[in-house]
Formats: structure tokens, sequence, C-alpha cells
């Protein structure tokens, strides 16, 4: 099912033109929308809410035309802006909740919505602190909480990793994973980093100045490189000895890390591995697929970096 279409969508300002007839559809599941600064990534949201009136052209969110029907559409839709826009003075507690309210939700409701989703994102225990004294990572989970308090069918996050150290991103990055996958909801995640969407993202769209770039599953972009990372357990010169060994029997091998990288030309190759290392006495640890990076693949076709 498709959650988002788009047909000749353009967004003209006096000196730039943001969308330059953009024709995209996004399904249901996690998608994330990549592009540079000023890619249009921010813009194509609000046109999508119904914030913005595009110049020219279409745009349907959970088949209803934002322009027409944009209140009804961010009922059902939340959102988690870029930039920090949250009261200094106000708890988590009171701000999800009134967030909650405003998308339609009794009070009641509201409340028990608000503590289970402050729940969810870990702001369980600081609910009631005023949002002044938070982290810029729990600042952003207090933006999360508020864009899927009233269980919206689809949430837009604009770059929702903004300004968080590797641990808080690896953090938000599970979060929006188990939004997608495990509360069904479809999210469009924003994000000017290829890498960081590898794990999460079910699509991937690139947006160029304006226009697409390109689409497709995620599975499809990182297609698998023909080699296999091997992990022995031995002495300390297990992996030169499995590596020469391989490389004995014809079969191209070369260091990697801890790790031996090993080219597959043949299915065979995988049992000269294993026979290699029992007959030399170690444990076989591991063998992994090796895949193409987001950022390999770009960089290969010369997309952005």
């Amino acid at each position: 099912m498709t959650v988002v279409g788009t047909q000749g969508l353009t967004m003209q300002y006096p000196r730039v033109r943001a969308l330059d007839e953009l024709t995209l559809t996004i399904p249901e599941g996690i998608t994330g929308v990549v592009g540079v600064n000023g890619a249009g990534k921010s813009t194509l949201i609000k046109v999508l809410l119904g914030l913005l009136a595009p110049t020219s052209g279409s745009a349907q969110v959970l088949g209803l035309d934002p322009q027409t029907h944009g209140a009804a559409v961010r009922e059902r839709v939340g959102y988690m802006p870029e930039h920090d826009v949250l009261p200094a003075d106000v708890s988590a507690a009171e701000f999800v909740m009134h967030m909650g309210m405003m998308s339609g939700l009794p009070k009641a409701a509201a409340r028990e919505r608000t503590s289970d989703v402050l729940r969810h994102v870990g702001l369980a225990e600081e609910r009631h602190r005023p949002m002044g004294g938070y982290s810029t990572g729990m600042r952003q989970r207090a933006k999360l909480a508020q864009a899927i308090v009233h269980d919206p069918q689809l949430v837009f996050l604009d770059e929702p990793t903004n300004g968080l150290d590797p641990r808080a991103r690896d953090e938000m990055l599970d979060l929006i994973g188990r939004i997608g996958h495990d509360f069904g909801i479809s999210v469009a995640v924003t994000s000017h980093l290829l890498g960081e969407l590898e794990r999460t993202a079910d699509h991937i769209v690139v947006l160029d100045a304006g226009q697409l770039l390109r689409a497709s599953d995620t599975s499809a972009l990182t297609l698998s490189t023909g080699t296999i990372l091997v992990e022995v357990l031995g002495p300390t010169d297990a992996n030169q000895q499995v590596g020469q060994a391989l490389v004995d029997r014809g079969v191209t091998a070369w260091p990697s890390g801890d790790k031996i990288e090993v080219r597959v030309d043949d299915p065979k190759v995988l049992d000269t591995v294993r026979d290699v290392v029992v007959d030399l006495g170690f444990g076989l640890v591991r063998i992994q697929e090796v895949h193409h990076t987001l950022e390999e693949v770009f960089q290969r076709q010369g997309g952005p970096a």
C-alpha cells in the first residue's frame, strides 16, 4: 500500500526551487528520505502536511489531498520537526498530553497514551521535569513521543538524529525501528547521512535539488559484494594460516581487520573454507556475507556522498 504519492510537485520560492516536478511514492514501512541540506526534504514534509501550498503538482497522503483536507491529514499523521521547538518551562508529560489532545484525543485517553509513549521512548522517569533541563537526546525523545502519542498511521521524522552523539543516535534509530516494525506505524524519516538509515529503513528515497534521484528497497541497493568475512578461533596467527591455506587451494582471500575476507566465485568455496579451518584444527566462529553500504552504492553511481 502507498502511504504518500506526489505527481509533478513543484515548490518555487522567490530565489530557489525547493521541489522540482517531483514524482514519487512512499510505501508502508520505514522509508528513508535522503539528501544533502537543501535537497528539499523539509519542504516536502511541510507540503505533505498541508502547511505549505505547492506552486504546482499534487500530493496524496493516506489517500487524502493535504491542500484540501489538511486537518484530516494531520489527525492521521505525526510530525517530529527538525528544529528544537519545545517549551522550556513545561514537562514532557504536560506537553505530550497537550499534543495528544490537540490531535483529537479525549483528556483521559491522552493522559494514558502519554504515559505509554514516554515509557516507550525512555522518558518515564524524567516525564515530570521541565524540558528546559533535558539533554539533546532527551529533547529529541520528547519530540518523538508527541509525534506518536495519537497513534498515527504515518509519522514524518525530520532529521531525528541531528545533534546526537553516536550512542544516542543508535538509540534513536532503534526507537524508529520499533515504531515502524513493532507498532505498525509507517515512518518517513529524513537524513543527510545515508549510512545511518541502512539498518533501519526498508526503502530509500534519494532527493537532489528537489528532484527524485533514486527510489528503491534498501535490500536492492545494498546488494552482496560477492565476498564473505570469515572469523576463526585459534592462535594469534590463525587468520594468516587460514588465509595462506585458502590461497594455496586457489581461493582469493585477504586479511580484513581481525577476520579474513574471501571472494566467493563458486558455492564450493564455502566448503573449502570449512575444510581448511577444520584441517588446521581451528574453530569456525562465523561466516558473514558482505554487502555494499549505501555510501558505496551512491559514490559508485555518482550520487550524494
